[in-house]
C-alpha cells in the first residue's frame, strides 16, 4: 500500500521503533490506512494547518492523545516529530457490547477481566496470559491510564494477546454500567473488603475488577461493583503481585463455574 511507505522508514519524519510513529503527516497517513493506534502524544501549543487536520482523525478514530511539554518528545526521538508521535498498538480493539451479545447468543455466560489503571506493560502482558489461560472473554481497560499494547506487551502474554479480546473504554464507568445491566455481576477485589471471593458466588456471568497495586481500584468504579471481595492473607506481607491476584481471582471463578 503506497500510503504506509510514508510512516515506515522512508520519510525522515518516520519511525524510531516498529511499532511508534513521528511526524504529523506520518500520524495521519497511519490512520487513513487503518493501523490501531494505541495513543498520540501532541506538542504543547502546536497549531498549524496539517495539526488541524489531524484532530478531526483523532476524533473521529477515538485515539487516546496527551498534550505534552516538547522535552517529553525529545526524550522519545531526537528526529524531527513535528510536535506529534503516534504508537501503533500491536493488536486491534474488539467490541464490548459484541463480546457480551455474542457470548449470550451463543448460550455461554460472559466472563469479564478489568484492569483500572495497570500501567506497568509486564504486569499487563502477564494478566492477559492468565486471563487466556483461565478462559475470559476479554479483557476491559481504559483509554487513558493503561498500559500501551505495543510489541513489549505481547511479548510476555507470551502470545496471549493474539487470543483473547482486548476493549479499550473510552468511559469505564458507563462501560461498568452496560454489563450491569446486561445481568453481568460486577466484583471489585480490594482489601477494602469484608468478605473473601470464597465466600462469594463467582459462577458467570461475572466481571472482575483489578486495580493498580499503587492505587487499587478507583472509588467510582467500587461504588458500581454488586460486590467486593477479597484474597485472605496469612503472610507478613499485605499485598500481593497484580497479576497473581487477578491470578488467584480468575480461577477461583472457573472453579466455581465447573461446580
Amino acid at each position: 500500500m503506497a500510503a504506509s511507505s510514508s510512516f515506515y522508514g522512508r520519510n525522515p519524519s518516520s519511525t524510531t521503533d516498529k511499532d511508534t510513529i513521528f511526524g504529523t503527516r506520518a500520524v495521519i497517513e497511519a490512520i487513513k490506512a487503518g493501523k490501531e493506534m494505541d495513543k498520540v502524544l501532541l506538542q504543547k501549543g502546536l497549531h498549524n494547518d496539517l495539526f488541524q487536520e489531524l484532530l478531526p482523525l483523532i476524533k473521529q478514530h477515538k485515539i487516546p492523545v496527551q498534550r505534552v511539554p516538547a522535552e517529553k518528545l525529545q526524550k522519545i526521538t531526537k528526529k524531527n516529530h513535528q510536535g506529534v508521535i503516534g504508537f501503533i498498538s500491536a493488536i486491534t480493539y474488539a467490541s464490548l457490547d459484541h463480546i457480551v451479545s455474542t457470548c449470550f447468543a451463543e448460550g455461554r455466560m460472559p466472563f469479564i477481566l478489568i484492569l483500572d489503571r495497570v500501567t506497568d506493560v509486564r504486569n499487563f502482558g502477564a494478566l492477559t496470559r492468565t486471563a487466556e489461560c483461565a478462559g475470559v472473554d476479554a479483557v476491559v481497560i481504559p483509554s487513558r491510564g493503561s498500559a500501551r499494547i505495543g510489541a513489549d506487551a505481547v511479548k510476555t502474554s507470551a502470545g496471549a494477546l493474539h487470543h483473547i479480546p482486548v476493549c479499550r473504554e473510552d468511559n469505564l464507568k458507563e462501560a461498568l454500567d452496560y454489563l450491569s445491566q446486561s445481568g453481568v455481576n460486577i466484583v471489585a477485589c480490594t482489601e477494602k473488603a469484608s468478605s473473601t471471593l470464597y465466600q462469594a458466588d463467582l459462577k458467570p456471568p461475572v466481571a472482575i475488577i483489578m486495580g493498580s497495586e499503587e492505587d487499587g481500584i478507583s472509588p467510582e468504579y467500587l461504588k458500581r461493583a454488586n460486590e467486593q471481595v477479597l484474597i485472605p492473607m496469612q503472610g507478613n506481607i499485605e499485598s500481593l503481585n497484580v497479576s497473581v491476584a487477578a491470578g488467584i481471582m480468575l480461577f477461583e471463578v472457573q472453579r466455581q463455574a465447573a461446580l
